[in-house]
């Protein structure tokens, strides 16, 4: 069988692709995307921060591109997710445990994420994101992130299903 491909878009982070009559994004110059769910002294840590795509806050994962600068070459999945925990949250992971991968929207993107554990927390910093980024950190107790999550909803916020599957994880320590 042989595969038409036309790349209709190709920017400098997503190329846009038709192939056989279908159209989907391509993430460029990535070797993965990584979320992690972190829980400290039985908070569940989240990030809030403003999504231009939707035009709208966010509630989501600490959560990162693999691969996608230079100076992390050769930088496995699992330490792309320790630094992106560190760089969004001012937490650092003695271990980080891999639970499962799958893809973000199957039929729109390429991008298939990897979720991780953080374990053996010690917070380092602040967090708050890189020089392009204004993330706002949340350490939620277990038993309220349900009650969070629906205020922030009602806020206009809107809440990434990653979140959802983090906390798929960590079902046994919820009340």
């Amino acid at each position: 069988m042989s595969e038409s491909r036309t790349v209709l878009f190709d920017g400098r982070f997503i190329r846009f692709v038709d192939e056989q009559g279908w159209e989907f994004a391509e993430r460029k110059n990535i070797s993965g995307i990584v979320a992690i769910v972190a829980i400290y002294d039985g908070r569940v840590l989240l990030v809030e921060q403003y999504r231009r795509p939707v035009a709208a806050y966010t509630i989501e994962l600490p959560a990162g591109l693999a691969g996608d600068d230079p100076k992390f070459a050769g930088e496995s999945l699992a330490e792309s997710a320790r630094r992106e925990l560190e760089e969004e949250t001012g937490y650092n992971a003695g271990r980080m445990k891999f639970l499962t991968e799958g893809p973000a929207s199957a039929g729109m993107t390429n991008e298939v994420i990897s979720f991780f554990l953080a374990e053996e927390l010690e917070q380092t910093g602040d967090g708050g994101g890189d020089e392009t980024e204004d993330i706002t950190v949340h350490a939620i107790p277990l038993a309220e992130v349900g009650t969070f999550l629906d205020q922030s909803a009602s806020n206009g916020k809107l809440i990434d299903p990653k979140v959802f599957t983090g906390l798929y994880f960590i079902r046994d320590l919820l009340p």
